[in-house]
């Protein structure tokens, strides 16, 4: 199925809406904090919500993507790309000067979509995961542990 036309906006927080976060990112009470300081975006196509991200301002003249997921019915189709795309263009519309980014260092996927698209890896945060989440992550048969950040100049 090609899908053309996804339309993006500001969203309402629902459980459809924790269900994609959830995705992403496995503590209700992490994303609860994210929520409350930044803003979150939805993607829908022929009304089904298919992907999501949110934004946070971290520092004067820089945002972060602290959350990106698309429902997996999707994956592979460039929903993941349109999402980043759409992100990094609303925060050169505010006048930001950099975009951040992180992932898992098991995020194998991500890690190459989020440098095809221009971020650059700029630090690791040492057993991030470890320190910040009550069970242990596996993805791809690695355990998640070092958060890998990126960034993107946008100036």
């Amino acid at each position: 199925m090609k899908i053309d036309s996804l339309v993006i906006n500001e969203a309402n927080i629902t459980e459809a809406v924790y269900d994609l976060l959830l995705l992403a990112d496995p503590s209700r009470e992490t994303i609860n904090d994210y929520l409350t300081r930044g803003k979150c975006y939805t993607a829908y196509f022929e009304r089904e919500l298919i992907g999501i991200y949110v934004l946070i301002q971290t520092r004067p003249k820089t945002i972060e993507i602290v959350n990106i997921a698309v429902n997996p019915k999707y994956h592979k189709q460039g929903i993941g790309r349109r999402l980043i795309e759409d992100a990094i263009q609303k925060a050169r519309n505010m006048n930001v000067h950099t975009i951040e980014i992180g992932t898992g260092n098991s995020s194998i996927h991500q890690l190459g979509l989020y440098q095809k698209c221009g971020f650059r890896i700029c630090g690791i945060d040492y057993d991030f995961f470890i320190r910040h989440y009550d069970e242990e992550i596996y993805e791809n048969g690695i355990q998640c542990t070092d958060m890998i950040r990126l960034r993107m100049a946008l100036l």
